[in-house]
């Protein structure tokens, strides 16, 4: 009996030390973080019109186009997205957040583009379809309420992580 007690007491203080380091929450977001480790280079670009869960064009974009399209992402929360659209221009510049469901993204960054009105807002409310250390996709368009009579064009946006400039 001698013996048993403080094996039981060792093991019960090992239970308590397991179950309150289990119970600690660290407020770190791995989506800025990872949004704002690095310039992220435009990969591909896929405009893709559907009716319900038919597909009916789907298009890739950006394929021949001679310019370096860069997004990048600052830990103060700003933003600048470099030759938006495949056109030689000023670098665009706004702010972005990340929504508190972590599911989407929304910046004020304003590009050049081929309408009319020559400016948009292309990352306004724009779906994080995937973050990952290496790949960011994200989808902007008709991706919020729709029914399966709804007409949708969805575009989607592929980035690679671009490598860092030696030193």
């Amino acid at each position: 009996m001698k013996n048993k007690l403080p094996l039981l007491i060792i093991s019960g203080l090992i239970l308590i030390n397991l179950l309150s380091n289990s119970c600690k929450k660290d407020n770190v977001n791995n989506i800025e973080t990872i949004l704002s480790s690095g310039a992220w280079q435009l990969s591909s670009v896929r405009i893709t019109y559907s009716v319900g869960d038919t597909t009916k064009l789907d298009t890739a974009l950006n394929t021949l186009c001679d310019t370096t399209q860069v997004f990048t992402f600052n830990a103060d929360k700003t933003c600048t997205y470099t030759n938006f659209n495949c056109k030689h221009q000023p670098t665009g510049s706004g702010h972005w957040a990340i929504t508190a469901n972590k599911l989407f993204l929304n910046s004020d960054i304003v590009c050049q583009d081929t309408t009319a009105a020559g400016k948009s807002r292309p990352f306004t409310n724009a779906k994080i379809d995937n973050a990952g250390q290496y790949s960011l996709v994200l989808l902007t368009g008709d991706i919020q309420n729709y029914t399966i009579t709804t007409k949708r064009k969805v575009v989607r946006y592929g980035f690679v992580r671009q490598k860092a400039a030696s030193k």
